[in-house]
């Protein structure tokens, strides 16, 4: 039987890209995750429960399929186990091959594979930090100190150290905030 797995990621919540790209082959049947969480992937753990012999589970990518590594090996271990095998259309890999890979394929691979782990980690933690009201970035200075900069320096008293010293506005923020 071919199997699809999708679930959701930050860059695609909805999954739809996943499922047009698995629908283009014949006979399969799709397995929907339906939230990115790593703690509570049901429908892997159900699929990977049900694998028959000579089942084969296709992805768009690993990442889709595993959260790191380790959590690639061990499953890649059970479907083994199970006899049945992983296709990874982007990474172009079929686990049924055992022909092999060169070790710059592999190579290549691993550091895509933890590339993309990296990145989605990444995502989730700002979008989690941005719905606890904590923005990414440099904090910006308090709005009364630019306006008392620019007072200070359009009434030509002050020089630009002592409107430094006095707001702690940088002369570089400062002509920023007067072209605005």
């Amino acid at each position: 039987m071919k199997i699809g797995y999708v679930r959701p990621t930050h860059d695609e919540p909805d999954v739809s890209q996943q499922i047009q790209h698995l629908s283009t082959i014949d006979d399969i049947q799709i397995i929907k995750e339906e939230h990115d969480s790593a703690k509570r992937r049901t429908a892997l753990h159900q699929m990977i429960e049900n694998l028959q012999p000579k089942d084969q589970i296709y992805v768009n990518k690993l990442y889709h399929l595993a959260d790191s590594s380790r959590h690639l090996i061990e499953l890649l271990e059970k479907i083994d186990e199970k006899k049945a095998s992983v296709i990874s259309l982007s990474e172009n890999i079929d686990s049924k091959n055992k022909e092999g890979y060169s070790f710059q394929e592999i190579l290549r691979h691993l550091i895509q594979f933890q590339s993309d782990v990296i990145s989605e980690k990444t995502k989730s933690g700002l979008n989690e930090a941005q719905k606890k009201g904590n923005n990414a970035g440099r904090p910006k200075k308090p709005d009364a100190n630019v306006q008392k900069a620019i007072l200070m320096y359009e009434s030509k008293k002050y020089t630009l150290a002592e409107i430094k010293e006095s707001t702690g506005i940088s002369k570089s923020t400062l002509y920023r905030n007067l072209e605005n």
